[in-house]
């Protein structure tokens, strides 16, 4: 039968569907650049094609751009250590939170050179930050578009650009200065250099797909190499040379990426410790340490020493700080509604493509895209649901991509072969379960746009009726039924990802979308970081005083006595305290994990103009103006006055940098003028410790205890100080390095 498809969906088709299984990409020209690839297009092409793409980067980057500002400093841990490598080229390399250079931040540095780069040259400010990050986002549409065009066509890029731009959690990163950002551009240029590989049978460009997945290892660390089986699987089954050039090729490319991803490594490593900063995260200061223990296995274990709590357990019933682990992980209220929106349809185009091509050869380049993006998509998708340590959902944006390719491939050949019953129920299928699943994640958020839950559901039902008997439709009629339902089924995404944009974003757990009940807190029970059965998550982080009407709780055992949540609002069961000023003590005046004037583990400390003046009087005099618990609580400082601030502990205030006798030897030398209490993970006002830090130091504890016993302490702006230039009686006898 011959296929009725309109010029505008199928451009340039072959004559019959065979030959486009046999040789889907043998209307590519040759190399170009990205930019003109994307701008110029191909004189073969229909007219279309070029203001199809430039449409789709227009209204990715007004998405991405639009209210940017309202953010502010974002994740200001990230932010301050941007401020950090404006002033010193030092922290610049090895990723430092304070230009003085006491420790690093617990990531490698490269999303941060991108950011640097920019304040350098516009100013320490939100758009300088903030915008590389949405450009990012640009980019990574832009360039899938080109890896999935090369294995199909046009339409089938610019769904698969269309479904990673309007995912909730793409729209909240490329909006934020986490290092997702730049994770996910890497990673998607590793993609298209592999399907250039796969296609031309190139060295040069198999090099450059693991160059792109080492500096993504400079972003993330272990997260990167995720991939790196299913790309050198791939490329070993379906590459048109004999297996013994595809094995040298493979171990080129291993050698490159080591290369890529290890030559800051090593020189990290090679420089004496007293030359560098402290290795944030680890606790012998030892890179290797970060990269294999907290950023690398203990994410899956959940042993990652100087965690603020061990991991979660395996198993529908095994659940600890970072939730229950399993199959349906990123289907839960949690991760759903940041990425799952279109994981059925993305999981039924994978498989309808390989079935679809299974009689082609093996070095046929669509099925290659289809088990490049259909493996990705299901070993970090696994690696996610049943990882058991330190993981949040907005590391799911690396599922996007993949998501997004599925989607466009899968989609566009099903209705290129839509004269076929099986590819026409198939679409149904996925239109059905598409709206079905988006009617049940709306349900999650009830008293949000109730009309749309409904109108997606009657929409998508309609659309699956109308894709089953396409065949019998005029070609115009054919082409509506199809744009409906890309519709309906980007219509509950594209909702959750403008009301993305249209909130401001800060802190260490940012959220896409509306406000949904959870049936369990961020820990995974009573006493998670979301708390108890009534938490909510939204509004990119936990709080504003409104999560679960006062019960965010704090782990069993480490929260405030009974009632003391977030503004007092409802009693909490004893030992599961309120998240607040302090820290992980009693409930502060916002209630955001750590909010208020002092910060604290996941949101910063907010000092008023009193403190700020304080803190920055005679700040030339001094190496750090002030020193506070947890990066999180000294990142407010530090932005506020523009001066380096100590970050004692690292992250989550459990590194041993700097260890007591070190910090008392700072304070003698009249390094540090004050100390700042609360903030960090530490338990009550002192904010000393490091909350259940799951064998990390008790460094922070022990200088909150000497600062205290030692140093008069005052009030000012709702934080208590001690002026470290001004020991009481006691502390001036103090022997040794003791003032």
């Amino acid at each position: 039968m011959t296929s009725t498809l309109p010029d505008a969906v199928a451009p340039q088709l072959p004559p019959h569907p065979e030959a486009l299984l046999l040789n889907p990409a043998s209307h590519l020209e040759g190399p170009r650049t990205l930019g003109r690839r994307i701008f110029r297009g191909r004189e073969a092409e229909p007219v279309w094609v070029r203001p199809g793409v430039i449409a789709l980067l227009t209204l990715t980057a007004a998405l991405y751009l639009w209210n940017l500002g309202e953010s502010g400093w974002a994740n200001s841990f990230y932010s301050a250590a941007v401020q950090a490598g404006t002033q010193s080229w030092k922290a610049f390399f090895f990723g430092s939170f304070d230009s003085s250079n006491l420790i690093t931040v617990d990531k490698p540095p490269a999303s941060l050179w991108v950011m640097e780069i920019s304040a350098r040259i516009f100013g320490v400010n939100s758009w300088s930050i903030l915008v590389p990050q949405a450009l990012e986002g640009v980019a990574s549409v832009g360039v899938l578009y080109l890896a999935v065009r090369r294995a199909w066509n046009p339409a089938a890029g610019l769904i698969a650009g269309a479904v990673l731009a309007l995912t909730p959690i793409a729209t909240l990163m490329f909006r934020f200065n986490n290092p997702d950002a730049l994770l996910v551009l890497l990673l998607v240029l590793a993609a298209y250099a592999m399907m250039r590989a796969i296609e031309k049978v190139s060295t040069g460009w198999l090099i450059l797909a693991a160059t792109f997945v080492g500096f993504a290892f400079l972003t993330k660390m272990m997260q990167a190499f995720v991939i790196v089986p299913v790309f050198a699987l791939v490329y070993l089954i379906v590459s048109d040379t004999p297996l013994r050039r595809r094995i040298w090729q493979l171990l080129l490319a291993g050698v490159a990426l080591v290369l890529a991803s290890g030559w800051w490594v090593l020189i990290v490593t090679l420089i004496p410790n007293s030359d560098r900063p402290y290795i944030g995260g680890s606790q012998n200061n030892s890179i290797m340490e970060l990269i294999l223990g907290y950023n690398g296995l203990g994410r899956l274990t959940g042993s990652e020493t100087g965690s603020i709590t061990p991991g979660g357990g395996g198993g529908a019933g095994g659940a600890g700080m970072w939730g229950e682990t399993g199959w349906s992980r990123m289907f839960s209220s949690e991760y759903g509604g940041q990425i799952a929106w279109l994981i059925p349809a993305a999981l039924i185009a994978f498989g309808a493509a390989l079935w679809f091509t299974r009689r082609a050869p093996r070095t046929d380049i669509t099925r290659a895209a289809v088990l490049l993006w259909g493996g990705w998509l299901i070993i970090t998708g696994l690696t996610f649901s049943f990882a058991a340590g330190i993981i949040h959902p907005y590391y799911s944006v690396a599922l996007a991509p993949a998501i997004g390719a599925l989607v466009g491939i899968g989609s566009v050949m099903l209705w290129q072969h839509r004269d076929q019953a099986s590819a026409r129920v198939t679409l149904a299928d996925a239109m059905a379960v598409t709206a079905g699943w988006a009617f049940v994640m709306l349900g999650r958020s009830t008293d949000w746009m109730p009309w749309l839950r409904m109108l997606v559901l009657v929409g998508g039902i309609a659309a699956a009726i109308a894709l089953l008997f396409v065949t019998l439709l005029p070609r115009r009629a054919a082409l509506v039924v199809a744009g409906a339902g890309l519709v309906v089924a980007l219509a509950a995404p594209t909702a959750y990802s403008l009301n993305t944009a249209a909130t401001s974003h800060t802190g260490s757990l940012p959220t896409a979308g509306p406000f949904v009940a959870v049936g369990r807190g961020m820990g995974g029970g009573p006493g998670g970081f979301a708390g108890g059965p009534q938490a909510r998550l939204g509004h990119g982080q936990l709080g504003q005083g409104q999560i679960g009407q006062g019960q965010i709780g704090a782990p069993p055992g480490f929260g405030a006595p009974p009632g003391l949540g977030a503004q007092g609002q409802g009693a909490l069961p004893p030992g599961t305290g309120g998240l607040g000023t302090g820290g992980l003590g009693t409930g502060g005046p916002q209630g955001a994990a750590g909010g208020g004037a002092g910060g604290g583990l996941l949101d910063a400390s907010m000092p008023s103009s009193e403190l700020t003046v304080l803190l920055s009087a005679d700040a030339s005099s001094y190496t750090w103006v002030a020193a506070a618990v947890g990066s999180q609580s000294a990142a407010g400082y530090q932005l506020a006055t523009g001066e380096p601030v100590m970050s004692l502990g690292g992250f989550n205030g459990s590194d041993p940098a700097p260890t007591l006798a070190e910090f008392q030897t700072y304070v003698s030398n009249l390094h540090v003028h004050y100390f700042i209490s609360g903030g960090g993970s530490g338990v009550g006002g002192m904010g000393g410790g490091g909350m259940g830090s799951n064998g990390g130091s008790s460094a922070t504890s022990d200088i909150s205890t000497w600062v205290a016993a030692n140093f008069t302490a005052q009030t000012i702006g709702g934080v208590t100080i001690y002026d470290l230039t001004a020991p009481t009686t006691k502390g001036s006898a103090l022997s040794g390095t003791n003032l």
